[in-house]
This record gives structure tokens, C-alpha cells and sequence, in this order.
């Protein structure tokens, strides 16, 4: 393999963390040593992995592998989304304005707010009495 023509790139949603390498393939998408089907049995999952290189129509021109860790089956979807958006980028500059449009190049920072002390919980509060 040539360096070259290997794209990486960190995509991160909640608590997941994505490390993506991009090689130019016939389409194939590994997720942590698995076929994409095998890994996210959701369809929309499988979908949101493959949003920014069917917007770009590069699904038959890369193969994809992935490791994901951390979060649930959606974060980390949308963290792998996130590196292969990134990874493009690097491969292919000009694929920027289309990505970005798309809303595939900022991070997606919404994340559980946490519980402070002397409440319920992250929102919640202990009821309130007068008397």
C-alpha cells in the first residue's frame, strides 16, 4: 500500500470516538473488523455511515475501515460519518463546499448535560414547598 493514497481522520459524536482510513476501493466499508451489515444491523445507521460519500457519489471509489468505540449504535454512526466527511476533505478538497452544505463537516456537539449536585438531576429539580 502507498501512503499516499491512504486519507485517516478522527471523527468524534457524544461519546464516540471514530478513527477512519479512506483507500481508494471498490466500496467496501469495514466497521471494527466487520462488514457494515454485520456491525449496524439499523438500516438508517448503515445509512447515516454512507450519507457523505453518496452525497458525493465516491461509494464505489473508496474503501472504508473503521474503529469506533465508546457511545451507543447512533453516536457512533455519526462519528464514523463525521471522520469519513473529514477524510474526503483531505482526499478531495473541492468536495468541501458540498460536505459542509450538508451539515456532515462540523462536529456534532450536543452531548448528555450532566446532573449538578444538590438536584435531581441534569434538568430536574426537587419539588418545591412554600410551607
Amino acid at each position: 500500500m502507498e501512503k499516499e493514497n491512504i486519507y485517516y481522520s478522527t471523527g468524534k459524536r457524544k461519546t464516540s470516538v471514530a478513527r477512519t482510513w479512506l483507500v481508494p476501493g471498490s466500496g467496501e466499508i469495514i466497521v471494527n473488523n466487520q462488514p457494515i451489515d454485520k456491525y449496524f444491523t439499523v438500516l438508517s445507521s448503515q445509512a447515516a455511515v454512507k450519507q457523505p460519500l453518496v452525497l458525493t457519489n465516491t461509494l464505489d471509489a473508496f474503501n472504508v475501515k473503521t474503529t469506533v468505540s465508546g457511545g451507543g449504535f447512533s453516536a457512533q454512526a455519526g462519528a464514523i460519518r463525521h471522520g469519513i466527511t473529514k477524510a474526503l476533505i483531505l482526499a478531495s478538497p473541492d468536495l468541501r463546499k458540498p460536505l459542509k452544505k450538508a451539515g456532515f463537516v462540523r462536529r456534532d456537539a450536543r452531548a448528555k448535560e450532566r446532573k449538578k449536585y444538590g438536584q435531581k438531576g441534569a434538568r430536574a429539580r426537587f419539588q418545591f414547598s412554600k410551607r
